[in-house]
């Protein structure tokens, strides 16, 4: 179970990077495990590029949207 955190994690801040590691994505083991972190870091990252786009579109014209 170890081993499945731990390529989850490194998934995650791969996908924060922006940079996947095929030989970990591939892997027959733990493979699954990369890849869902890697999809969730990679969807953290949309999430905080749309909280900044809010932020400047409300400081443009001062309304929220």
């Amino acid at each position: 179970m170890e081993d499945e955190i731990l390529a989850y994690d490194t998934g995650r801040a791969d996908g924060i990077a922006g940079r996947r590691d095929q030989r970990r994505a591939t892997h027959p083991a733990t493979g699954p495990d990369y890849r869902m972190g890697f999809l969730d870091g990679r969807i953290e990252v949309f999430h905080l590029l749309r909280a900044v786009r809010q932020i400047q579109d409300e400081s443009d014209d001062g309304n929220p949207r």
